[in-house]
């Protein structure tokens, strides 16, 4: 079962959830590990592929888009609002309001929620679901 992790920001800017996004994808880089983020449609993929790069001074985060290139070829971090087979399988960075049909398929689950309503609810669903669903989610409070 994946373990599953619900970051709460206490921030409330509009590109919060993605910039933190862009944190865990390097550290699960730095320590080895395949990412998809999961973006809820075309203009958050763009928008954090420039992030990606942008997010912080000296950071070097090897990503692309999901079915950019071959699975074999692909950097660590694939981004999209679609997973494709064969791609990224340890970390799973959820940016949409519902839960993946292939959360199960990874080791690790991240949810990042913020403080917009419709985030917190859609997150507190969310959370239910994979506690429903046999998982044990843990929540971590990130402060501003």
């Amino acid at each position: 079962m994946a373990r599953v992790d619900f970051y709460i920001l206490q921030a409330g800017a509009p590109t919060d959830r993605l910039r933190f996004a862009c944190r865990l994808a390097e550290k699960a880089y730095r320590a080895g590990h395949r990412v998809f983020i999961q973006t809820a449609n075309r203009e958050q993929t763009v928008l954090l592929d420039e992030l990606l790069w942008t997010f912080r001074a000296g950071s070097f985060v090897p990503h692309t888009s999901s079915g950019a290139t071959p699975a074999t070829d692909a950097p660590p971090v694939v981004i999209g609002e679609q997973h494709h087979p064969g791609e990224a399988t340890d970390l799973l960075v959820n940016l949409t309001n519902a839960v993946p049909d292939i959360f199960r398929s990874y080791q690790r689950v991240a949810e990042i929620i913020d403080q917009h309503e419709d985030t917190k609810k859609s997150g507190r669903d969310r959370f239910r679901f994979y506690k429903d669903n046999g998982c044990e989610p843990e929540t971590h409070a990130i402060p501003s």
